[in-house]
């Protein structure tokens, strides 16, 4: 399961679940040596498939869609391009796995910020018989649904946009901890000392600034695609603000509780 999620979410989304996963420890590291492999090989194979083929590039279309390379090889049958049925279908097992694997993680988010209370209380109930925190799903699920309409380009450029910098935070998180605590015990460690940290998010760095250039001309509801999500940003720091004060008023003890139980 793990392999899986660490294929459809990416790699620092794992952690999110870590609490599920028997014997973290162990079970990591090999998941993410075998995702590592099957990513590669998800890639190298179709290619490979399709240089023994001899399919040429512009075969793909201006869309890229390997459904036309695919009933363009396979033929057709009774007038149908049978190889075509297979190719969608496992997109869209592939949709539905990732769809699955992104609502397990980003679900505990809710949850575990009602807990250190950013977010209101009833974000962290749980299903009783499963321990699916239900209220968490259906609030992702809900504006997930209400994004459907602003189209695949201006999604694309709200996540380049939004989850990179999430990542970026990460880095600079990695950085901080090497400085503040250098002597801190950890299970896994970047070598290279601090020069190492830095150098880790350099090119992820120079690749988000690429991509947030290229994806400029976008707009969503009117605005700049760019400008839209740094708005979003600038609200995700004032609601951490006004949480604040929520924060401020439990109990050192929730908090402590609430910190074991994550």
């Amino acid at each position: 399961m793990l392999v899986a999620m660490w294929n459809y979410m990416g790699w620092d989304n794992a952690s999110t679940i870590a609490q599920e996963v028997e014997r973290p420890q162990r079970t990591y590291p090999k998941a993410m040596i075998a995702a590592v492999v099957l990513v590669a090989l998800s890639y190298v194979l179709p290619f490979l498939a399709v240089y023994f083929t001899g399919v040429p590039a512009s075969a793909f279309g201006s869309d890229g869609a390997w459904a036309g390379v695919a009933g363009l090889v396979g033929g057709k049958i009774l007038g149908f391009e049978w190889l075509r049925f297979p190719i969608v279908l496992g997109g869209m097992m592939s949709a539905f796995g990732m769809f699955n694997a992104l609502v397990m993680s980003y679900s505990r988010l809710p949850l575990a910020m009602a807990r250190d209370g950013m977010l209101p209380k009833f974000f962290s109930k749980m299903s009783a018989r499963t321990q699916a925190p239900w209220v968490a799903i259906t609030f992702c699920a809900t504006c997930w649904a209400l994004c459907l309409g602003l189209g695949f380009n201006r999604l694309v450029t709200l996540d380049i946009m939004l989850y990179g910098i999430s990542l970026m935070l990460e880095f600079v998180t990695l950085v901080a901890l090497r400085i503040r605590e250098p002597e801190l015990k950890r299970q896994f460690r970047v070598p290279g000392g601090l020069t190492g940290a830095i150098t880790c998010g350099i090119f992820p760095l120079l690749l988000l600034s690429l991509a947030m250039v290229e994806s400029e001309h976008e707009s969503v509801l009117g605005m700049n695609g760019l400008a839209f999500g740094a708005l979003i940003i600038v609200a995700g720091f004032v609601a951490y603000g006004t949480t604040g004060k929520l924060r401020k008023r439990l109990p050192k003890a929730a908090l402590t509780e609430n910190a074991e139980a994550a």
